[in-house]
């Protein structure tokens, strides 16, 4: 398909029913983020249900985050051989049934294949949804809509946190699982009434065998890409996925409560909040100060935050540092949905940016047991801090040494048009 620098400058602006490809892939990432954070929240229950220890329960988590590479390639090739929408039904269709199936596992080893097989599926989505999204939208919203986009993912951690106080206790914490199959519908929804990407149409391969030749092709941005994705994917998993747990061995917090909530359960609920708007404005601030810069900002955010976070001696005072880190944190993350789709070959935009993200979680996915080990070595407080200053540090150097191409145009190969 060719387009004539009209009709190009027309779907740069963002073509009729745009929002609906966007809002399907926002609402997915919420409803993969939550079928994860299920798990987290209901550790102990699990436990109970399946007689293993904590570790075996963390294993499971680690195994899902390992497993997203294959499904960002499986879904990104088809996303770049067949365009955005049907492999993007085919696969919240898919995670969202391993989920449910997850609820009704009988044993600890049938519960852990289905995480395993989950995590194909959520490492499918976040690439075929983001590049659907950013391709979609108009040129000069992408850093807002990136940061929306991202901000799905606490987002869907804030639902399962609500979720674990209004329908566990009120229908059992298998409910947890089932109950996004409802949102599963909508999504099919709205990814039926959006329009088919028009980049994608402009710049498709002819055979799965040339989209991944020209991969390998990239390998120069690749292999930076990989790096930061990795640090990055260290910074999110290791300031949320073990806290609410910290939050559990702190002695003072038995007994407290936040808004009227188990302080456990509205301490996250809180920082989500967080979070959602730190990717919001970090994302639309990227806009007018460039990518790097607005990640940069963020991590200092968390910098400042890290003595309350890990070590605040009060209510108070881990309210505060934990709002304050989740803002930095996912604040940075917010841009990388635009980042990583504007320093993407044109041609493969479905599974580069999925891969290379998935592939960092790989690369990151042994921070949880590291972390675990860590803590029973020097305590919670020291694991933390000492393990994610040395992220942050790190990916300060990796964005100020980076590149950007904030504004590219996905019609034109890079010019302005």
């Amino acid at each position: 398909m060719h387009l004539d620098v009209r009709e190009a400058e027309g779907s740069e602006a963002g073509a009729p029913g745009w929002r609906f490809a966007v809002a399907a892939g926002i609402l997915g990432w919420v409803l993969d983020a939550f079928d994860f954070f299920v798990v987290v929240f209901l550790i102990s229950e699990l436990m109970g249900k399946f007689h293993v220890g904590k570790g075996a329960i963390v294993w499971s988590m680690t195994l899902t985050l390992a497993m997203r590479p294959i499904g960002a390639l499986l879904f990104g090739a088809l996303a770049d051989k067949f365009g955005r929408k049907k492999p993007l039904i085919a696969c919240v269709l898919y995670f969202s049934t391993v989920t449910v199936l997850s609820g009704l596992a009988p044993t600890y080893w049938v519960f852990l294949a289905m995480r395993l097989l989950y995590g194909l599926g959520m490492g499918g989505y976040w690439g075929i949804g983001a590049s659907y999204a950013m391709e979609s939208a108009p040129r000069h919203r992408r850093g807002i809509l990136s940061g929306l986009m991202q901000g799905g993912y606490p987002f869907g951690y804030l639902m399962a946190a609500i979720g674990m106080q209004t329908l566990a206790p009120a229908f059992g914490w298998q409910m947890m699982f089932f109950v996004g199959a409802g949102v599963t519908v909508v999504i099919v929804v709205l990814a039926a009434m959006a329009p088919e990407s028009a980049a994608w149409q402009m710049h498709k391969m002819p055979s799965v065998a040339k989209i991944f030749s020209t991969m390998f092709q990239h390998m120069g941005v690749f292999g930076y890409l990989l790096v930061l994705m990795t640090a990055i994917t260290c910074l999110s998993h290791g300031t949320q996925d073990l806290y609410p747990d910290f939050l559990k061995t702190l002695p003072w917090m038995n007994g407290a409560t936040v808004l009227g909530m188990k302080a456990t359960l509205g301490i996250p609920v809180i920082y989500n909040v967080g979070a959602i708007i730190g990717a919001v404005v970090v994302g639309a601030m990227s806009e007018r100060i460039g990518r790097r810069y607005a990640v940069m900002a963020a991590l200092g955010v968390c910098l400042m935050a890290m003595p309350m976070w890990a070590f605040g001696g009060s209510l108070m005072a881990i309210v505060a540092g934990s709002y304050l880190m989740q803002s930095g944190v996912q604040g940075a993350f917010g841009v990388i949905p635009a980042h990583l789709n504007e320093l993407a070959p044109d041609a493969i935009r479905g599974l580069f940016p999925g891969f290379v993200y998935q592939l960092g979680v790989l690369f990151a996915s042994p921070v949880l047991p590291l972390q675990n080990l860590l803590r029973s070595k020097f305590g919670y407080p020291w694991a933390l801090c000492s393990f994610e200053m040395l992220v942050i540090v790190s990916l300060l150097l990796i964005f100020w040494f980076g590149p950007e191409k904030r504004g590219k145009s996905f019609l034109s190969g890079g010019r302005k048009i």
